[in-house]
């Protein structure tokens, strides 16, 4: 019975990570705007929210603005992927946290990852001249709450 679950958890640990031995989405990043198609993104989405609620992991969105940068983080706090907590960071008002339903995660996900190019433009050139805003994937004991 105990050789049953090691080889169960080594081949879930295994299926866990790629070749490298890296989970599959530990280099995830992608910059917003970005020139991938619908389709793809909301796939992205839905592929992030399963490993949301499979791994100890949490989905953050940086956006940068007239001094000012933004930061929200999704979190599972349920295992069925029903529930997740919004954590919303901005310099004026601080850290808000929230729960939300998966839909509305993969609503606001998808809004951002599809914003176009053109709602970029609204952005002045010394908010246009720092980082890009990126999408992340990172381990929940990386994820900054304070």
């Amino acid at each position: 019975m105990d050789s049953e679950r090691t080889t169960q958890t080594q081949t879930v640990q295994q299926a866990a990570t790629n070749s490298d031995g890296e989970a599959p989405w530990a280099d995830l990043e992608v910059t917003i705007p970005t020139d991938r198609d619908h389709a793809s993104l909301v796939a992205l989405v839905e592929c992030v929210l399963v490993e949301l609620t499979h791994e100890h992991v949490g989905a953050v969105v940086v956006t940068h603005q007239v001094r000012e940068t933004n930061r929200t983080q999704y979190v599972a706090v349920d295992d069925v992927s029903e529930q997740f907590q919004k954590r919303h960071f901005g310099a004026r008002l601080g850290w808000h946290e929230t729960t939300v339903p998966r839909e509305i995660v993969r609503d606001e996900l998808v809004t951002q990852l599809t914003r176009s190019a053109a709602s970029q433009t609204e952005r002045t050139r010394e908010a246009a001249a720092s980082e890009p805003d990126t999408f992340t994937v990172k381990p929940v004991q990386e994820l900054r709450t304070s």
